[in-house]
């Protein structure tokens, strides 16, 4: 163990780990799989104009003790944090999300993933991606197909990037593509106040909520809701008030609701 910038144990506590932990891919596989099904992804802070807050100490105080998820910034600090504080070697990389893009759409770096080394090789690691969020741990190799708890994963390489799919039903859908350049936290700092402000930015007025756990994944997209069985078929349903919606938040997301004079009003907004 090494000094840590967050409550290691209490962490731990938050995603229900309750073995030994030390860097070592068993630990790395489970801390992936415990992190992804308890703690949901959301965006609740820029859909009520909440600033979002990266430090060590706002990531403990909103997700670690207070029950809430985050988007892949906070995501994947914290999951960094205590990979740090448990002794692995993790490192934060910067990604074009091109999911749901046309081809050739060139975007932002407004995703962030982890590199982990480990046994003498890298791993990709990513606990932020909200719907498609990856729940296992992919060796950083092209052109494999990689096994998670969920979907298969590969990595491509494409004009001197590194592309992750994902395979959905028959065919395989593109990610994001990202390189290995380590970023440092101004940079995490300056895509997150674009993606929490921006007018553009569709996590200002879409909500998005996700969860994973064994079988299946919980999508929320606004007042959709979805259960995607892995291998199998999807449930959809539309919901119908904000009561309904913060119903759903706290029961299938395992997500503390935010105590916000505006949140029944900016649900009750929300697009079917």
């Amino acid at each position: 163990m090494v000094n840590s910038l967050i409550d290691l144990a209490a962490y731990l506590r938050r995603i229900g780990w309750n073995d030994e932990v030390a860097p070592t891919m068993a630990c790395l596989e489970g801390l992936v799989r415990a992190h992804t099904a308890a703690i949901p992804f959301e965006n609740l802070n820029p859909l009520l104009g909440i600033p979002v807050e990266l430090s060590p100490e706002a990531l403990d105080r909103k997700i670690i003790r207070g029950g809430r998820g985050g988007y892949c910034f906070e995501q994947n600090l914290l999951f960094g944090h205590a990979l740090r504080a448990i002794g692995f070697v993790a490192e934060g990389l910067a990604a074009r999300v091109l999911w749901n893009q046309p081809p050739g759409t060139i975007t932002p770096r407004t995703h962030m993933l982890l590199r982990v080394q480990l046994d003498g090789a890298d791993r990709v690691v990513d606990v932020g991606f909200g719907g498609q969020t990856l729940t296992g741990v992919l060796r950083l190799e092209p052109e494999v197909e990689q096994t998670t708890p969920h979907e298969l994963f590969r990595l491509l390489r494409q004009d001197g990037d590194w592309l992750m799919e994902a395979r959905i039903g028959d065919s395989w859908r593109p990610l994001y593509r990202f390189d290995l350049q380590p970023q440092h936290d101004i940079d995490y700092e300056l895509a997150n106040h674009f993606v929490s402000t921006h007018p553009r930015s569709h996590f200002t007025f879409n909500l998005a909520v996700a969860r994973a756990e064994p079988g299946r994944r919980y999508a929320l997209r606004n007042r959709e809701f979805a259960v995607h069985h892995t291998g199998g078929e999807t449930e959809r349903r539309v919901l119908k008030d904000a009561t309904e919606i913060c119903d759903l938040l706290e029961g299938v997301f395992r997500l503390r609701v935010p105590d916000h004079p505006e949140l029944a009003r900016r649900l009750g907004q929300l697009p079917s």
